[in-house]
């Protein structure tokens, strides 16, 4: 394996949780449109290895259309939205299923998870997903995601599913996310038509140049296209998030990522990690104050969580997940967090126990005012 292939390679087993997006061409036949059991079993068994290896993994699944069309007899010409969204009906179902069956013969558990794009951009719906995906993973399942195209509408729908595996991967802080379809990668023009058409392997942003690359380059491929990948990296990229595209047509196509198979590894400077922490700390005005006592801010200090226990006063107007200053005694501001309760409850178990909070407000709610990891100290 030579330096370029081990690096890939690394980099996709480097990562502690994984977002694999699948192509509907991948996973169903064109011409049949039945559902590629003997793949998908490939497939299946990459996924368990990566958990063996340590590894969480989350799915996004494109294919409920296309399963769903001929189950309803509405093939051999362009759908209707209302017709995409019966179809997704039909065939999410068996997509679903499918996925049970290949991931059972490994002992490991699914979780169907169906989103819109208001579901990413909707703060109080976006940290109620992500809580959803993350105790998911603790519990040891694999979540299967798909647009919800039967609910969503062509003002709020993503289009394609290589953009909603990039807003999963930053929702759920993923270190790597994998686009799988019938391409390996970008190069800098086409090589359908230039047989001199250059791979390209690794690059750290994409810049006009390699948006230009994309208008004219391996257009239909794939259903979301290349355009739509340089899309989702940019978002992949801003989350801390490395990101390949990478052909997935042969059998186990994450073995053959992780054995540095040929793709374009677009990667990040910042980690997950220090992505979100750079959000909170720059992009956010906040929306209330929290007063913390020197115990708490000792706590803080030491990189811990803001407990209630520790809040002496809560000022202002937010709703949970809203960005809040936290400050002392005299007003000073200490730091910046994402509150895990709204103003009215917060108030409410300010100077409690965290094992106080249930009767206090009639349901269980975080430990924390502020997890640590929403949280950044100046």
């Amino acid at each position: 394996m030579d330096s370029v292939s081990a690096a890939s390679g690394n980099r996709l087993m480097r990562a502690k949780r994984l977002v694999v997006k699948i192509g509907s061409s991948l996973l169903v036949d064109e011409t049949s449109g039945q559902i590629r059991h003997e793949w998908l079993a490939t497939l299946a068994a990459d996924v368990a290895a990566r958990r063996d290896a340590g590894q969480e993994v989350l799915i996004v699944s494109s294919g409920a259309i296309a399963v769903g069309r001929r189950h309803l007899g509405i093939v051999g010409r362009d759908l209707r939205l209302e017709e995409k969204q019966a179809a997704a009906a039909t065939g999410q179902i068996r997509l679903a299923h499918a996925y049970q069956e290949a991931l059972l013969a490994h002992g490991i558990t699914v979780a169907q998870i169906l989103l819109t794009l208001d579901d990413t951009e909707r703060r109080r719906r976006h940290l109620n997903a992500r809580a959803t995906l993350c105790q998911l993973l603790d519990l040891g399942a694999v979540p299967i995601i798909n647009e919800n195209d039967t609910v969503a509408t062509e003002e709020i729908r993503f289009g394609d599913n290589d953009r909603l595996a990039a807003r999963v991967a930053a929702m759920v802080g993923a270190d790597a996310l994998a686009l799988l379809s019938d391409i390996d990668g970008l190069y800098d023009s086409d090589p359908r038509v230039n047989p001199d058409a250059a791979h390209i392997d690794e690059m750290d942003a994409i810049t006009p140049e390699v948006e230009a690359m994309a208008g004219s380059v391996l257009r239909g491929y794939a259903s979301g296209g290349m355009v739509t990948k340089l899309q989702a990296a940019k978002i992949a990229l801003a989350g801390g998030c490395h990101m390949a595209i990478a052909d997935g047509r042969l059998p186990h196509p994450l073995q053959a990522l992780a054995e540095g198979g040929r793709c374009t590894w677009f990667t990040a400077k910042a980690t997950p990690h220090s992505a979100r922490k750079q959000w909170i700390a720059g992009s956010l005005k906040p929306k209330g104050f929290v007063s913390v006592d020197d115990g708490a801010w000792t706590a803080l200090r030491n990189g811990r969580s803001l407990l209630p226990a520790g809040v002496a006063a809560v000022s202002g107007a937010f709703a949970r997940g809203d960005l809040v200053a936290i400050v002392s005694a005299d007003g000073r501001e200490l730091g910046r967090g994402l509150s895990a309760y709204s103003c009215a409850d917060a108030r409410r178990i300010a100077g409690h126990k965290t094992s106080e909070i249930e009767e206090i407000l009639g349901y269980r709610g975080r430990d924390e005012v502020i997890h640590r990891d929403d949280l950044v100290i100046d």
